[in-house]
């Protein structure tokens, strides 16, 4: 049997998934990774992508936001939003994409002239959320992405 670790995978609405496995690939925000067992602590900050849970009995797919992720001796994820890769319809990604958009608008009408961060950050978690869709097959078009 291949070494395992803990893994929570959390969200603000339930508990995910938690079990033993022997591999998880996050989304990170300063790039992708895969924390294996025996990893060296740290914690990362999730961008929107496709987490990876890989068990004894085969690998699960999550659709995911943002949030955290804790890396030690287990693997704790604290997901903005979380949904499993198959539960994720056209309806559920337009909501994501949707709210992206708004968040995108909302940052462009509150920064000032000279301060383009908080813009530049919400542009990149919209076209985060595009490129998922695109990613697992759905259609970032239908979403409304007047902006």
């Amino acid at each position: 049997m291949a070494e395992t670790m803990q893994f929570d995978l959390v969200s603000p609405e339930r508990n995910l998934m938690s079990a033993a496995v022997k591999a998880v690939q996050i989304p990170g925000t300063e790039g992708d990774l895969t924390a294996m067992p025996n990893h060296a602590p740290m914690i990362t900050t999730l961008r929107p992508g496709i987490l990876k849970v890989e068990t004894e009995t085969g690998t699960q797919e999550f659709v995911v936001t943002g949030g955290f992720a804790e890396i030690g001796q287990s693997v704790s994820v604290l997901a903005e939003k979380a949904v499993p890769h198959g539960d994720m319809d056209q309806a559920t990604y337009d909501a994501l994409v949707e709210e992206a958009v708004m968040a995108y608008k909302a940052a462009k009408e509150a920064a000032p002239e000279n301060e383009p961060g908080p813009v530049d950050e919400a542009a990149k978690l919209l076209q985060d959320m595009v490129a998922v869709g695109t990613h697992i097959g759905l259609d970032p078009k239908a979403a409304n992405l007047n902006y």
